[in-house]
Parts: C-alpha cells; structure tokens; sequence
C-alpha cells in the first residue's frame, strides 16, 4: 500500500511551517512507514520546488505559484496535474487531504480521496461565532463532497462537521491523532519550576487567550509568585482589525500579572519539551480544536493539564481523573482549578501519571496507524 497526505504543513527545516496538522501527519506517516507502507507527502504553497526524504518518508514540496486571474482555482489544477503525475509514477493507491479552505475543490485525483478533518474554517467560524467568508465554505463544501471517505480525530469534531456540511455520519470514521510516545518521557516528573503556568498555541482569541489573561490575573491576587509562559506565534484580531491579539491581551493583564508574564514567541519544535517538562500546570483553555496535540503531549509527560471543557476535550480528559476540564468562561472555576494544583503536588503527580496512562490507551500512534491501515483498506476494497 502507498498512501499519499496533501498538507500545506510538515515538521522539516526546509518547509515553510509546522503546527498541530504538521505534527500529527509527521507522526502518522514515520509510524506508517515503520509497519511497511510507502508514504508520501505533498507540501504546497511552499519558496521552492523540491523532493526529500525524511524518515522514510518522501517529501515532494511544491512552490506557491500567482496566476494573473483566478489563482485559487489555477493553482489547485496545477497541484492536481503534479500529483496525478506522481501518483501513477510511484503507484499511490490513495490520497489524504485536510479539510481547511477545501484545497482539493475542482481537484480530480485518479486514486481515492480521504479527507480528515482537521479542522475546516466553517468549523472554526461555528465554534468561534464568527461569519465565514462564503468563498471558504463553498470551497470546503465542493471538496468535502467529492471524498470517498471521511477521518474525523474526535467524533464531535466529525459530527459538528456532518452538520455545518450535511455529510453522511456513515462515511465518518473517528480516529484520534496520536502520539511517537518513546519521543515523550519524564523521568522526573516530580520536578518542575513552582506555580508556572504554561500555555502553547497561536495568540489568538478563539484558543482562550483573552480569558487565560483574565484567568491570570485572579491566580495572581491568590499567589504572588504565579508564572505565565507564552508559546506560539502572534496573530491578527478579526473582531478588532488589531495586528496584535497579544497586544490586546496584554491590555487585560493587571499591573501585577504582567510582571510575572513571559512571553516567549515562536520556539523551535524541539525545544517546547523542555519547557513542558519545566511546568508546573499546562493550560489550553481553547473555544476551537477538533482534538488539540499540545494537550495529549502535555499528558504524555505526565503534566498535570486543565483544560477547556468543550466537546472534543471530552475525549481526551476524564474530568478530576487524568486532567481538569473548565469551560474557558468559567473565569473563577479555572482559576480555582489551577490553583488548586499549584497548592497539592501530591495532586499535581497523581494526575499527571494517570494522564500518561490516558495517553498510552488511547493516542499511542502505533495502535492508531493500524487503525488507520486497516480503515485505509475498507476504502481500496
């Protein structure tokens, strides 16, 4: 079998950018490759052309091209000409692609299409409450329909799709991200810097950030010496028209929380582990995931996490067992939650093992590739 991912991210130092998406796909495909089945990854909207291997894994990275008019739909067509081409030279038998803005709409591939839902943008505007741009969803829309076949992380990220989209639930198959867990261990999970809190993710208003400030600055009037890390890039504010979400975050911190904030911007992959490990309480009080990576890495180093308490977080936290879940306007339960774990490092340890027991039964990326395989196969049938 030879499955190919069409992604416009992938963990690698000569592609543009890798998140969430990047690193579940990376995960899946290296395991995939482990147990026997070619992969391939088509990375577009990237500087250059290019094909690399990585792990196994061949990388084809296909340059961002502008055509005079209607670049949306020329480029996709150039995509499909590039990867039809590849996929009868190299015999792929299927291809995968993400849901968001619908790349593969006006696309014909000459294998089986799977989309997985990673998160489409009218699921991110429905949870968000925000208007989407009708373009998006038309494009979503057209892609989602011309699948043979649908992968959802969590199913109430699936069932909130089927709806936005009026997809068939039967077409819908749940398959959690998962995670490389011999590439996430703590030795000593019992050391960590006291009452620091740490949050990574996008600076933006729909992960939380405006509440985690708020929720803050209460852990701040109850423990002076409270610290807030700040990982991941900045982004723009659609409610505002500001530049900056951080800027307005910033603008929500008490005089006295913001001593005690570090805000580390973007760091490099390979380092976020250090910082996990280092925290005494990781927090992703998010109002839109379809599953949420950080948080599953966060448990697989034994971390104790408090969470929000919307849907897909359901299934990945049992609620005061393996982790908190806090709905993220909760303000005063939140901030309860997280002091409460600052104050009981009996606590802190306790929910930190079940939660790496919680990650070993239900994201070990080895189990979830078979799982994966064995879908992919009903499909070929």
């Amino acid at each position: 079998m030879h499955i190919a991912y069409i992604t416009s991210e992938y963990p690698h130092p000569q592609v543009s950018h890798a998140a969430g998406i990047a690193t579940s796909i990376k995960n899946l495909a290296v395991t995939l490759v482990k147990k026997g089945i070619a992969v391939t990854v088509f990375v577009y909207h990237q500087k250059v052309d290019a094909v690399l291997e990585d792990q196994g894994v061949t990388i084809h990275l296909i340059a961002k091209k502008k055509y005079t008019l209607l670049s949306w739909y020329f480029y996709r067509k150039q995509l499909q000409k590039y990867i039809n081409t590849v996929t009868v030279k190299e015999n792929i038998n299927l291809v995968e692609a993400p849901d968001w803005t619908g790349i593969t709409a006006f696309m014909r591939l000459k294998v089986p299409l799977v989309i997985r839902f990673h998160g489409s943008d009218a699921y991110f505007c429905k949870l968000d409450k925000r208007r989407q741009k009708f373009k998006n969803f038309v494009f979503e829309k057209k892609a989602l329909k011309s699948a043979s076949a649908y992968i959802s992380p969590t199913t109430f990220a699936g069932e909130e799709t089927a709806k936005i989209f009026g997809l068939n639930r039967k077409k819908i198959k749940t398959i959690h991200n998962g995670l490389q867990l011999d590439q996430f261990n703590n030795e000593t999970p019992e050391s960590y810097e006291d009452k620091t809190l740490l949050y990574i993710g996008t600076i933006i208003r729909k992960k939380g950030v405006l509440e985690l400030a708020e929720i803050f600055n209460k852990i701040v009037k109850e423990s002076p010496k409270a610290q807030l890390k700040l990982i991941g890039g900045d982004s723009g504010d659609i409610q505002t028209g500001s530049t900056s979400t951080y800027a307005i975050m910033d603008t929500v911190f008490t005089d006295q929380a913001r001593a005690n904030v570090s805000y580390l911007g973007k760091i490099p992959y390979t380092e976020v582990q250090d910082h996990i490990k280092k925290a005494h309480v990781c927090t992703f009080p998010s109002f839109a995931e379809t599953l949420g990576m950080v948080t599953i890495e966060s448990m697989a180093l034994q971390k104790p996490v408090v969470n929000t308490s919307i849907g897909w977080a359901q299934e990945l936290i049992d609620d005061g067992v393996n982790g908190f879940l806090v709905h993220p306007s909760n303000i005063e339960l939140f901030s309860q939650r997280i002091l409460q774990l600052f104050n009981d490092n009996a606590l802190c340890l306790r929910i930190g093992s079940a939660a790496r027991e919680k990650v070993e039964t239900t994201f070990d990326i080895n189990t979830i590739a078979e799982t994966n395989i064995a879908y992919y196969k009903t499909i070929l049938a």
